[in-house]
């Protein structure tokens, strides 16, 4: 790895602040690699994840990514990032296992909700994948500053044989030794950017010319409101009565079920303007556009000890 050198700093070897974070990533895949028998990264074509793959390719290059890509697709993703998604799956020559929930709902497994939000079904379907495939090393680009949470959460977080969480049972990760052992039925969910920012993952982007879906910069979009945030219209249930549809100037900064995901107004149209806004934000991502973690003040805690990221 090309280390960047910090002429200002007096010491010639020293990494910049982003070098710190990406060699750590890097460190974490590698790991991983080491110790487990079938990894998967889950892989949704949102930001995170997409940074979360860029590092995948850049620990393991020349060579291919030894891991494959899981998607838990709610059947109300936004269609940019499906086919943000499919794009990067062939260019990379990567496999893709994708994880359906409307499938359960149509065997009637899970039952559709009365608000129409799916996130909180995606648990079942994961869980499945997870145990049906055997992986023993999930990825996910959850990060601690996004939802306190997850700010509990280790890099290596034991889950059990139902795939649940504990965080009684989560080790200690002193200077950067991960324990992987787990039972037979148990996996570990890791987490490579867990000490990223949503600061860190845009100038990370910008600095590595890495594409995004459009829907992540400014456009305009027919949204309307519902409980504070714009919302888009769609099969799942929205706009209702009394709902009115709006031609707006929108761009989202987390991106999830439609049903739950909020845009927010701006005209951040580029890599910069969008960091600029970023840094002057007062809330993260998820506490101003996530309908699903404002169900309850333990709603992102309840969601992981059943088996969610």
């Amino acid at each position: 790895m090309t280390h960047r050198l910090i002429e200002a700093s007096g010491n010639p070897f020293a990494l910049t602040h982003l070098d710190s974070l990406e060699s750590e990533a890097v460190h974490i895949f590698r790991e991983v690699a080491g110790e487990f028998e079938k990894p998967v990264i889950l892989f949704s074509g949102g930001k995170d994840s997409i940074v979360m793959l860029h590092l995948a390719l850049k620990a393991f290059a020349p060579a291919p990514v030894p891991f494959v890509l899981l998607h838990v697709d709610t059947g109300h993703n936004f269609r940019e990032v499906l086919d943000y998604r499919d794009r990067t799956v062939a260019q990379h020559n990567l496999r893709l296992h994708v994880a359906s929930v409307q499938d359960y709902i149509d065997r009637g497994v899970l039952k559709e909700r009365p608000d129409g939000v799916r996130n909180p079904l995606q648990t079942v379907p994961l869980t499945e994948a997870i145990q049906q495939h055997r992986f023993d090393a999930v990825f996910g680009g959850g990060r601690r500053d996004e939802e306190k949470a997850r700010a509990k959460e280790r890099v290596f977080s034991l889950r059990d044989e139902f795939s649940q969480w504990d965080p009684r049972r989560q080790r200690p990760e002193l200077w950067n030794l991960y324990n992987g052992r787990h039972a037979p039925g148990e996996h570990v969910r890791v987490f490579p950017l867990s000490n990223w920012t949503e600061l860190d993952v845009w100038q990370y982007i910008a600095r590595e010319k890495i594409e995004l879906p459009e829907i992540y910069f400014a456009h305009e979009r027919d949204v309307f409101l519902r409980g504070g945030m714009w919302l888009t219209a769609g099969r799942w249930g929205g706009p209702r009565d009394g709902e009115r549809v709006e031609r707006r100037l929108v761009r989202y900064r987390t991106v999830g079920d439609m049903s739950c995901t909020g845009a927010v107004d701006s005209d951040a149209a580029t890599l910069d303007a969008v960091i600029a806004e970023i840094a002057v934000s007062r809330l993260t991502e998820r506490g101003a556009t996530r309908a699903d973690d404002k169900l309850s003040e333990a709603a992102m805690e309840d969601r992981k000890r059943e088996g969610y990221f």
